[in-house]
C-alpha cells in the first residue's frame, strides 16, 4: 500500500478520498496482540500504530484471517461486515469510500499489510 500511494495512481486515490483510516488486525477475535494500521489518504502516508492527528475518519477491526481473505478479494467487505467479521466504528460513510479495489492485488501475503 505504501509503495502504491506514491504511484499517480495512489496519488489520485488520494486526491479523490482524503480520509484517514486505522485497521486493528488481530489474530484471533479478540483485541489481544492486535497490530494497528493507518492509512491516511490525506497525506498519502501507511504507517504502523494508532493515528497520531486526531480521531481517524473510520476504524475497522477484524480477525487476520479475514483481512487476508478481504484483501485477496475472497471475501466482499459489505458481506464481512455484515456477518460481523469487520467491525466499524466512526463514520460508515467513510467506511464505505475505502474499498479494496483502490490498490493492486498482493502478490504474496506479506504484502497485504
Amino acid at each position: 500500500m505504501k509503495q502504491h500511494l506514491s504511484t499517480d495512481a495512489g496519488k489520485e486515490i488520494v486526491k479523490n478520498v482524503g480520509l484517514v483510516y486505522e485497521f486493528h488486525i488481530a489474530p484471533e477475535k479478540t483485541e489481544v496482540d492486535e497490530v494497528i494500521y493507518t492509512i491516511d489518504l490525506k497525506k498519502g502516508e501507511v504507517t504502523k500504530g494508532p493515528y497520531e492527528g486526531g480521531e481517524p475518519d473510520a476504524i475497522f477491526s477484524v480477525k487476520n484471517d479475514d483481512f487476508v481473505k478481504i484483501i485477496l478479494g475472497e471475501m466482499n467487505p459489505p458481506f464481512a461486515y455484515m456477518r460481523g467479521a469487520i467491525r466499524v466504528k466512526g463514520s460508515l460513510i467513510a467506511a464505505m469510500k475505502f474499498t479494496v479495489d483502490m490498490f493492486p492485488k498482493p502478490t504474496n501475503l506479506s504484502e497485504a499489510t
